[in-house]
């Protein structure tokens, strides 16, 4: 049982299948699904559910009817069940803070935009404007995190003992899932550095962007045509809302601190240059414009970055002496401080696929040979490998407890939602 399913239902964000308008031409019907309480799913909710849930699965209406006929009892019952716990969770005071909503808001339709391909894509596939969007979604949002933070707490006191893992295993080892192999890994990275004669060209690219803005220049048209950033160019630059915390130091102290409207000086971050215009304040949430100028690397400065990363591998003989130098020289900050520990990781499922590509090359408790990606080059450190495959009590004990915890909390659950069920009136319109 995963985490998503204990969440009793889960919004689909794949938005990119919502250019297939078939099933929802098929099945729409407006009219009330069901009704918990004082509380109305509509059915037009239902079917859209249904349909991208539908369309996640891969499961054609048209060649697999009685699927597709489980799927809709499925949703509509998750939906009902969502209902419950929002009306438990009220009682109990749970909520959502606006912040909290409106960062996870965010997220989502950064993931909408990056699976549709751009924001132009993800308005035609939802069939209207990302503002428009944000602002019917919100309250779906807010309904989704107070629906977790409920039966989180209901869930968090809930475990399982040492001979609870043993019956678990008992009753289904033959049927658990092989696991992968994995492997406990340390990285000190390297980044390579622009020279200088690189970066001031960059600051001067960007100064003069600034003179033609200030003399009336469109600041969108240049973000477009010289920004460097492709998640802000194609949007002429803007960054929209976005709350205090969210950006490197050096563009929010900027970002903040200058008057509306002011256009900023060539800020440096560890992103290259960035032209800033500061467009609103609202406390701790500000509306904000850049134009992002990267100094370009040159086959000397890569060169540069090896030479130093291949003579800190020549140095690390020791598992000290390779902590120091993570401690010292990596450019990660989110793990140079605890000796560039990057924990259990699946090789084969790594976010950097070179990282995990290395793995099987590199002797155990031994500084790797400098390994490049996209981010600089690797100093890696294999600790231990725990092999994978069929799951035993000796090998995968933490893979089998959390197996066995997540079984007992399926169960509880299960048992928990048919009882609050019977505490509610709930009439489903089964046409």
């Amino acid at each position: 049982m995963n985490k998503n399913k204990l969440l009793t239902i889960s919004v689909a964000f794949a938005f990119s299948f919502l250019a297939s308008q078939e099933i929802a031409d098929k099945q729409f019907i407006d009219g009330v699904a069901a009704v918990v309480e004082d509380n109305i799913i509509l059915k037009s909710d239902l079917v859209q559910l249904v349909n991208m849930t539908a369309l996640q699965s891969k499961i054609n209406p048209q060649t697999h009817p009685r699927e597709f006929e489980s799927l809709q009892e499925n949703v509509i019952a998750q939906m009902v069940d969502q209902k419950i716990i929002l009306e438990m969770a009220a009682l109990d005071s749970i909520e959502a803070e606006e912040k909290e909503i409106n960062t996870a808001l965010d997220q989502q339709i950064s993931n909408i935009i990056a699976q549709a391909g751009g924001e132009a894509k993800a308005e035609e596939m939802l069939g209207q404007t990302l503002k428009s969007f944000r602002r019917e979604f919100w309250y779906d949002m807010r309904d989704r995190l107070v629906s977790e933070k409920y039966q989180q707490q209901l869930l968090n006191n809930i475990s399982v003992t040492r001979n609870g893992v043993f019956d678990f295993y008992t009753l289904f080892k033959d049927s658990l899932p092989t696991v992968p192999t994995t492997v406990k890994m340390r990285h000190l990275l390297i980044k390579p550095s622009p020279n200088k004669a690189s970066k001031d060209a960059a600051y001067d690219t960007l100064d003069s962007l600034r003179s033609i803005i200030l003399t009336g220049g469109n600041f969108e048209d240049l973000a477009r045509q010289y920004s460097m950033d492709p998640g802000s160019k194609i949007k002429g630059g803007h960054l929209g809302f976005v709350n205090r915390g969210s950006f490197v130091k050096p563009f929010e102290a900027v970002a903040f601190s200058q008057d509306i409207n002011e256009i900023s000086f060539p800020v440096e971050t560890d992103f290259g240059y960035h032209l800033i215009e500061t467009l609103e304040k609202k406390g701790d949430k500000i509306k904000v414009r850049h134009i992002l100028i990267q100094p370009q690397l040159t086959p000397d400065d890569e060169k540069l970055a090896y030479g130093f990363a291949l003579s800190l591998k020549d140095s690390s003989k020791t598992f000290d002496e390779y902590k120091s130098f993570v401690k010292k020289y990596s450019a990660d900050e989110r793990t140079s401080e605890v000796g560039g520990d990057l924990g259990w990781i699946d090789p084969l499922n790594y976010p950097i696929p070179e990282i995990g590509q290395a793995v099987k090359y590199i002797n155990i408790e031994e500084c790797s040979p400098p390994i490049n990606s996209s981010m600089g080059f690797h100093l890696l450190w294999v600790e231990k490998i725990k092999p994978g495959g069929k799951p035993t009590l000796e090998t995968h004990w933490s893979e089998i407890e959390g197996m066995a915890l997540n079984y007992k909390k399926m169960q509880w659950y299960d048992n928990w939602i048919t009882d609050a069920r019977k505490n509610f009136y709930i009439s489903i319109n089964e046409k």
